[in-house]
């Protein structure tokens, strides 16, 4: 399903969400499966407070699992296989997030910055090619080399679709972008998977990053 109707990142979510569900359905009432019948408000208020306290989700990562839970169940009532909504006085309150931006001086200190590990340096590339491109996670992931072409100034730029919204964007490369791509032109990653970068699984580029210090 992948790759057709979904984005890996959308089966991934949904099969972690899954996941969460069968493990609160085992925790709560010992059980491995329950009829849809039998899911209600009180179900979906027990499996936020488990999401929040056992798994320990930030208020947003509870409320995303909530929601693709809740896609399920609308896929169930639409079927027909159940006729009363369990959400229908559920209030889902996601928190708006501040996202404070780097600094020109930030983005230089990383990209200065000398690790001992080369996989950090990897992924200090990608997040700072993100950056200077203002290209997502998953967009970055998918670019193929193919997708590099001279723009009408005679310069190297980014013609690709976004695939969240599938919105073409034409990104013209800054230096250190191109720097970047030339560093990893012959890695064995992306001349097997025709890839523009060796990109790491999103989970992996997380755990990579969190623990990094640029100072």
């Amino acid at each position: 399903m992948a790759n057709q109707e979904f984005a890996p990142a959308t089966v991934t979510r949904y099969e972690t969400t899954l996941k969460h569900t069968q493990d609160f359905m085992q925790w709560k009432y010992k059980i491995n499966d329950i009829r849809v019948k039998q899911i209600d408000h009180q179900f979906i208020s027990e499996f936020e407070f488990y999401l929040r306290t056992v798994r320990k989700c930030n208020n947003n990562s509870a409320l995303k699992y909530i929601k693709n839970f809740g896609k399920i169940v609308r896929i169930c009532l639409a079927s027909g296989w159940i006729i009363v909504n369990p959400f229908l006085n559920y209030k889902i309150k996601i928190k708006k997030i501040d996202r404070p931006f780097l600094s020109k001086e930030e983005l230089e200190t990383m990209a200065s910055k000398t690790f001992v590990s080369a996989r950090l340096e990897q992924v200090r590339d990608i997040f700072l090619f993100s950056c200077y491109t203002g290209l997502a996670y998953i967009d970055v992931q998918k670019l193929k080399r193919s997708e590099i072409v001279k723009g009408f100034d005679g310069e190297q730029w980014v013609f690709t679709n976004r695939q969240k919204t599938d919105t073409p964007s034409r990104i013209p490369l800054l230096p250190y972008a191109l720097g970047v791509i030339e560093k990893y032109r012959n890695h064995p990653q992306c001349e097997v998977e025709d890839k523009l970068l060796p990109i790491l699984s999103n989970q992996k580029m997380n755990s990579y990053c969190a623990p990094v210090k640029v100072a």
